[in-house]
C-alpha cells in the first residue's frame, strides 16, 4: 500500500509557492489516493492537474499501481483544517456539537485552540413587551464538535 506520508510530502511540494493548501490525503484499500485541496479564492482545475502530474511523475506505477483523485474540498464538506475555519470568518456556518445540537451562526474567529461563532437569539429585555434579537458568541474547542461546515 502506498504510504500516505509520501503523498502528503508530494502534494506539499506541488503546492509550494501557491495560495492553495492541503486539506486531506486519504489512501484507501486498493491504492485509491484521494487528495483534497482548498484555496481562499477557490480551487481551479489547473491546480488539481498540476498536483496530479507531480504525484504521477514521482510515484512508480510499475512498482505499485494506484488510482488518483485530486480535487477541491467541497463547499458543503465539513472543515478539516484551521485554514478552512479562518477562510470562513464572517461567513454563515453550521455547527453540529457532539451532544447533538445543531447551531447556525457567523464564524467570528478561529485559532489553534478552537473557534467562535456569533448567533442571534431572541430575548425579552426586562420591562419590555417584545423580544429582540441579541448577538451571543459561542466558543467551541475542535474536539467538542462533530462537524462545522459552510451554510448556504
Amino acid at each position: 500500500m502506498i504510504d500516505k506520508n509520501i503523498v502528503i510530502s508530494l502534494v506539499e511540494e506541488a503546492l509550494a509557492g501557491s495560495e492553495s493548501f492541503l486539506v486531506d490525503v486519504i489512501v484507501k484499500p486498493g491504492n485509491l489516493i484521494v487528495v483534497e485541496i482548498d484555496n481562499d479564492e477557490g480551487v481551479d482545475i489547473d491546480e488539481c492537474v498540476k498536483i496530479s502530474k507531480h504525484i504521477e511523475e514521482s510515484l512508480d506505477r510499475e512498482a505499485e499501481d494506484y488510482e488518483l483523485e485530486v480535487g477541491s474540498a467541497g463547499l458543503t464538506s465539513p472543515f478539516k483544517v484551521l485554514r478552512q475555519y479562518q477562510k470562513n470568518i464572517g461567513n454563515p456556518v453550521e455547527v453540529l456539537s457532539k451532544d447533538g445540537k445543531k447551531i447556525a451562526g457567523l464564524m467570528k474567529e478561529a485559532d489553534e485552540d478552537g473557534f467562535t461563532i456569533t448567533v442571534m437569539v431572541k430575548e425579552k429585555p426586562e420591562g419590555s413587551k417584545r423580544k429582540i434579537d441579541v448577538e451571543h458568541d459561542i466558543r467551541y474547542k475542535y474536539d467538542e464538535v462533530k462537524y462545522v461546515k459552510y451554510k448556504f
